[in-house]
């Protein structure tokens, strides 16, 4: 078996691997006598099948066999003499195709980008600002208001008052298209916030104004994309009855709402919201931190990157893009997105940090450990509710849901040992400042 150089050029790589025909034949001779104790064949007792029998009869499925053995460990010993390691799956093609004839050498031609080499980082010359916030009374107090207006309770306007954008009408309606009902048109005593846009657009806007004892003709258009296909973009009367108009009332801020929210009394719940909070704000501070590193680490090095991996991470940073523009569009049914000069260059941004995070936590020896993934897994499954179990097995049975999962857990462990290695200066800072710092993040 030969390999020989056809390419070295950047990181592309070129080879041509030859496998003799006798090389294959005592491969193929190999196979048998390793198969032989098992086979059974009409006149042979198992395992006495003479050997040229056992060629003729399955020499040809054992020489594909052995092709692909030999080349997989032509491509094995490769990798480990050059210490090349591919970008890519490597793209191997047999000289000649379907041409190939018995007793000929097997001649194929591989080739791939190589991973370049990585430039070691001194971690003691980033330096960074690791933010810290406090979860202040007024933060506290306005955590508390939203928790008792979500736990508001309405009470009934006085007798004439008309109904505005926050106040909950209840209603009897009837829905009719073309003055024949339809199915899941028709309710009592519900509970309707106007403005809370729970109802189809225009449903709601004129029902403000009402009055308790109002009888309301309420006319408006499914929409073109409705989820019930024989109401989609159809005209349609909804006969009203207002029998009565309630105003918002936010929950009193006690012991009572505390225990609502799972808590023994107020003060407790306070303390559960600050916990919250912070923890939120070490989040965000995390956030900015990482992108300052992140950004460092770009500066600190550079070298030559797979083309193969930037036009794959420029496409997919367009079709994501184009996805996000087209929220509508679910499938993939649509035209190419055509990756432009700004999905090229975030592509090269991404794909040198990505190489270089992989390289440390290589020679950092990181790991992700088996009850990291249990976590990342329940976290996804929480996702389904219902159906926890069918999601296990899926990312059981699916190795590449399993690096989604891993890839963020194993940057996050090499971020911190990078951290860990760095120059860090706490800063006590306001959520005000927090947030702005957080709001420069988005506009990059």
């Amino acid at each position: 078996m030969t390999v020989t150089p056809t390419l070295n050029e950047g990181l592309k790589r070129g080879y041509t691997i030859t496998v003799t025909a006798a090389e294959l034949d005592a491969k193929v001779q190999e196979k048998l006598i390793e198969a032989q104790p098992e086979i059974e064949m009409k006149g042979f007792r198992k395992g006495k099948v003479p050997m040229a029998m056992l060629r003729k009869q399955y020499g040809a499925r054992m020489m594909g066999d052995a092709m692909q053995d030999a080349i997989d460990s032509a491509m094995k010993a490769h990798f480990e003499a050059t210490g090349d390691r591919p970008a890519l799956q490597p793209e191997i093609k047999m000289v000649g195709g379907d041409e190939w004839q018995q007793g000929k050498d097997v001649v194929v031609e591989v080739s791939y980008e190589a991973l370049p080499a990585i430039p070691d980082v001194d971690s003691s010359k980033i330096t960074l600002d690791r933010l810290n916030v406090k979860a202040e009374a007024e933060a506290i107090d306005e955590a508390l208001k939203n928790l008792a207006a979500s736990a508001q309770n309405f009470e009934d306007k006085k007798k004439g008052s008309k109904a505005k954008d926050g106040d909950q009408v209840v209603i009897d309606f009837a829905g009719s298209v073309d003055g024949v009902a339809f199915e899941g048109g028709t309710a009592e005593d519900y509970p309707l916030v106007l403005g809370s846009g729970s109802f189809i657009p225009g449903f709601e806007e004129q029902l403000t104004g009402a009055k308790a004892g109002d009888e309301v003709s309420v006319k408006v258009t499914f929409p073109k994309e409705y989820g019930a296909a024989h109401l989609a973009g159809k005209d349609a009367v909804f006969a009203c009855t207002v029998k009565a108009v309630k105003a918002a009332k936010p929950a009193e801020i006690d012991d009572e709402l505390a225990k609502k929210y799972g808590a023994e009394d107020l003060a407790a719940l306070k303390g559960q919201i600050g916990e919250r909070l912070e923890a939120e704000y070490k989040g965000a501070a995390r956030a900015i931190m990482k992108r300052s590193l992140l950004d460092q680490l770009d500066a600190l090095v550079s070298f030559d990157l797979p083309a193969s991996l930037v036009d794959a991470e420029a496409a997919q940073i367009a079709h994501q893009l184009w996805h996000e523009e087209h929220p509508d569009v679910h499938d993939h049914n649509h035209g190419a997105t055509e990756p432009n000069d700004e999905h090229k260059a975030l592509a090269v941004r991404r794909v040198r940090l990505g190489l270089l995070l992989a390289e440390i936590g290589r020679k950092a020896e990181v790991t992700v450990t088996d009850a990291e993934m249990t976590q990342a897994v329940l976290a996804q499954a929480r996702q389904y509710p219902g159906q926890e179990r069918q999601f296990f097995e899926f990312v059981q049975k699916n190795p590449q849901m399993q690096q989604q999962l891993r890839a963020p857990i194993f940057e996050d462990k090499v971020v911190d040992f990078i951290v860990a290695g760095a120059v860090v200066t706490d800063k006590t800072v306001t959520k005000e400042e927090l947030t702005k710092a957080i709001e420069a993040l988005d506009e990059i």
